[in-house]
């Protein structure tokens, strides 16, 4: 069971991974419901290198819960494989609760494209993925 859902977990991070380097390359036009927008205007404009390094990130995050589990072998004690899913864990809850405005389950502006799939999607996958990772994390915790 636990490698099912590592490999799970896993998995959807290389599939963000790879939509990232999709969206830097491929780019949007439009509202995008990739960015907070606030009167039909982004809140910021992500580089094609910021989206691109995002896109490393979570593929790095995948490599992480992998190696937390067993599936793969990085040479660094579990101990702290552990403890840097945890704090992983952490993140994800926190993107999931939001900031309070623009993104999370408790945002006041919902107007947007944006808002709409961070209610529907985003904030709900990142509250599963926090799940997913802190269970694997106490899974192998030693």
């Amino acid at each position: 069971m636990s490698s099912v859902l590592a490999v799970g977990v896993s998995g959807v991070f290389i599939a963000l991974g790879l939509w990232h380097f999709y969206m830097a390359f491929a780019g949007s036009s439009g509202e995008s419901a990739a960015v907070p927008s606030h009167g039909g205007k982004p809140l910021f404009v992500p580089s094609t290198q910021a989206t691109v390094a995002v896109g490393i990130v979570l593929m790095l995050f995948a490599v992480l819960v992998a190696a937390t589990s067993g599936i793969l072998s990085l040479g660094l004690p579990p101990t702290m494989l552990s403890w840097l899913s945890y704090a992983l864990a952490l993140g994800l809850f926190a993107r999931a609760v939001g900031e309070f405005k623009y993104v999370g389950f408790f945002k006041k502006v919902r107007d947007s494209r944006f808002a709409r799939m961070d209610t529907l999607f985003y904030s709900p996958l990142c509250l599963l993925l926090s799940a997913g990772v802190a269970t694997i994390a106490a899974q192998h915790a030693t």
